[in-house]
This record gives C-alpha cells, structure tokens and sequence, in this order.
C-alpha cells in the first residue's frame, strides 16, 4: 500500500472540493492517467483532459420507504466470500458498506478513507489492500479488519462499529465505551439499525 499510495495525486482544484458529494451521492464515475514519472493522477469530474481515461463507474445503491434497501449485486460475490473466510456475518458487512459509502466504490472521505468500505491509507497497508479502490480488495481488508475489532472488543458489536469509525485507541481511551462523539454514535447506530434490517428481511 506505502507504494501505491506514494505515487498517487488528487487534483485537489478538481477533487477534493468534489469529494463531499461523492461519499454523500450513490453514484459516481472516477477517472485516472499515470504520468511520466508513474504518478498516479485522479478525478471524479469529466475531465477535459485527453489524458484521463475512465477507470471506475459505480452503480446505484437505492433506500427504500420500507427500510429495505437494494445494492449493485456485482459486491455481493465479494462480499460473502470475505465474510466468510474472515468469520464475519456478511450482513453486517454489508450494513457498514452502505452507511461507510453506500456502495460506492470510488468513494473518499474528508479524512483521507478510500474505497467501499472507507479504509485510512494505514488501514489499508496494514491490510494488504494494494488498491483500496479495487472493491474486491477493499471488502476483503476492511472486512478483516472489522473482524479484528470484534475480537478485539470481546464480540461487542457496538464497541467494533465505534472503533471502525473512530479508531480503537478512542474506544480504549473512553473506558471501553462508545466515544462521546456524536458522528460515532450516529454511525453505531445506523450501522446497527441497517444491520437489523439485514436479519429481519432474511428471516422473511
């Protein structure tokens, strides 16, 4: 990840004033071109330079009035495969990915977090995740990672859900407790909430 994430420029007069919409909006085309020196450049504007070649489109992710909501169906290979092999119920991964991104793959943060399930650049190296705006490779880091977190806090999922999103030092640092944070607790709980929604449409 230290090298891919070393070569890698965001146009900042370009992206990052655009980046709010995209974590924000469910849909989102992302361009990219390498140049000379293998920098790595991108934009989620149609770019007017030729250089720039479209390299993701993500699909539309969809709530609706029931609570029931629907996700492009090209992540749910992925999604089951990680859960699996990494021991976590793919329903709440599938919970975080859409409160984190709302499946949207070319997503970034504020802070920096990249890809579907919104993974830090030290999250993401520390997880072999080599593209972070590879889905596949992004579901597979965040989702072990997520798992770590549950261990970590004994099986409490509100306390892994806090530490996903405020990191683990800050859940240590309150006691074991969700950080008084109010984006922490918003997140813990519509995770949660979206979650629950997860299990009762299955069981029907």
């Amino acid at each position: 990840m230290r090298k891919v994430i070393s070569k890698v420029v965001f146009s900042f007069g370009i992206l990052f004033f655009s980046i709010i919409p995209i974590v924000n909006s469910s849909y989102a085309d992302f361009y990219s071109y390498v140049d000379q020196k293998g920098v790595h450049h991108y934009t989620n504007i149609p770019p007017t330079d030729k250089k720039y070649k479209l390299k993701w489109r993500t699909k539309k992710a969809s709530v609706k009035p029931n609570g029931i909501y629907n996700y492009p169906k090209s992540y749910e290979e992925d999604i089951l495969r990680a859960a699996k092999q990494h021991d976590v119920d793919p329903d709440l991964v599938k919970a975080v990915i859409k409160v984190e991104s709302n499946f949207n793959s070319s997503a970034i943060s504020r802070k920096g977090a990249m890809g579907i399930m919104q993974l830090m650049p030290d999250t993401a190296e520390g997880y072999s995740v080599d593209n972070p705006f590879n889905p596949k490779e992004n579901i597979d880091g965040g989702t072990k990672y997520l798992k770590k977190l549950i261990e970590m806090f004994g099986g409490d999922l509100k306390l892994a859900l806090a530490a996903y999103n405020a990191g683990e030092n800050a859940v240590i640092k309150y006691g074991f407790r969700i950080p008084p944070y109010n984006e922490t607790i918003d997140y813990v709980e519509k995770v949660l909430m979206h979650y629950n929604n997860l299990k009762e449409n299955n069981g029907k």
